[in-house]
């Protein structure tokens, strides 16, 4: 789950984790107020949207003066801010965090994820912070150091010296640096966060350090643990079917294609998404059921493909191991009684209970093109849509 940047500067201030004076704005009405809550003598004001790059796409403006803050203000709020990381499409700004600017002499970058190769926290830190980090991990890598963190230790003094010398931190700079850093671990373990990043860390003209930006995720599957971090997720930033998914627990992703998949197993998935492409189709989602899904859950799932205006056909493929091949047929034909699919239909089942699952379909009265394996069902559907 991702939040909003004022959010986790709200979130850091807990843990005394450095940052700008600010103020929210959730309507235009409250603009002038959020403004004037910002003593200047500069003003920053930035949309606030799950995707990066705002600056490049004009969603942060740095003015002098409460007047020129309102002024621009008004303008960014309800814009559509495209930038390189939301699509052509963009995101419409329905929030916005007015900061008191900073004196910067230099711009830094650091981040803190888990990484997937030693499951183990890692930072990764550069001397050269701000816009185009992207082009300085392609262009210049060794200007990027990744420092592990053992969890049965923490962050340790030579953990903090490796990251001062990489960032040419010494002295007092060091000496907040070593706060900063541990806190953010701190954190970042006790929130379940999977991704934190600061673009850029920043160092003023009076020698301190302040995280002038902020993207934090946090582990959806421990987001139980955190009722805190679930209220501030903000629904306007996700997308509505990926959302509807969660509510039955479904592993959905929204794609640009025309074929809805529904798949048993996130690797069977994928190959599903790989061989439809291969026949020269485009995928409209990712769907995963999962193992144990129930009838009711099949249902959902079609519901949510359906849904889809850009859904010309669907494609299911299921391979029932855990999963039984009739209970995904029960839930196909009661999805296609209640929500009358007009699309083509390509079904692929193999595995527990197969017989039983195809009888169900074939007894349905539905009109449903069986496939007897992957390849075959993909070409299907391919030339169905």
């Amino acid at each position: 789950m991702n939040i909003h940047e004022y959010q986790a500067k709200e979130l850091f201030k807990l843990y005394d984790i450095p940052v700008s004076t600010g103020s929210v704005a959730y309507s235009s009405n409250e603009i002038e107020t959020a403004v004037n809550n910002v003593s200047g003598p500069t003003w920053v004001v930035k949309a606030q949207i799950h995707a990066g790059g705002r600056g490049k796409g004009g969603g942060v403006k740095v003015v002098s003066s409460a007047g020129e803050a309102i002024l621009e203000a008004k303008k960014m709020f309800g814009m559509n801010l495209i930038t390189p990381q939301t699509g052509p499409e963009g995101k419409l700004v329905q929030r916005l965090y007015i900061e008191n600017g900073s004196d910067i002499e230099k711009e830094l970058y650091l981040s803190c994820l888990v990484d997937r190769s030693t499951s183990k926290v890692a930072f990764i830190v550069s001397k050269m912070g701000g816009m185009d980090i992207e082009k300085v991990a392609e262009e210049t890598p060794d200007e990027i150091t990744t420092i592990f963190i053992e969890p049965s230790t923490g962050v340790t003094n030579e953990n903090i010296k490796t990251i001062a010398n990489s960032l040419g931190l010494s002295g007092s700079l060091e000496e907040q640096l070593d706060d900063l850093i541990k806190n953010l671990y701190r954190f970042f373990v006790e929130k379940d966060a999977s991704l934190l990043e600061i673009n850029p860390l920043i160092i003023t003209d009076t020698k301190k350090l302040i995280c002038l930006d902020a993207k934090v995720n946090f582990d959806d599957n421990a987001l139980y643990r955190h009722p805190e971090i679930e209220e501030l997720r903000d629904p306007n930033e996700e997308d509505k079917y990926e959302l509807e998914a969660a509510k039955y627990d479904l592993a959905y992703i929204k794609l640009d294609g025309s074929i809805g998949c529904m798949v048993n197993g996130a690797g069977l998935a994928m190959a599903s998404l790989d061989i439809i492409k291969l026949y020269g189709g485009e995928p409209a989602n990712f769907l995963d059921v999962g193992g144990g899904a129930s009838k009711e859950k099949v249902t959902s799932a079609f519901k949510i493909i359906l849904s889809d205006p850009g859904v010309k056909g669907i494609l299911v493929n299921i391979f029932g191991g855990i999963m039984r091949c009739d209970i995904i047929a029960d839930g196909i034909v009661a999805a296609a009684k209640e929500l009358q699919i007009n699309v083509p239909l390509v079904v692929r089942l193999e595995g527990t209970n197969v017989e039983e699952g195809k009888e169900i379909l074939n007894n349905s009265g539905i009109d449903i093109v069986s496939a007897t394996d992957l390849d075959d069902a993909a070409k299907k559907i391919v030339e169905l849509v």
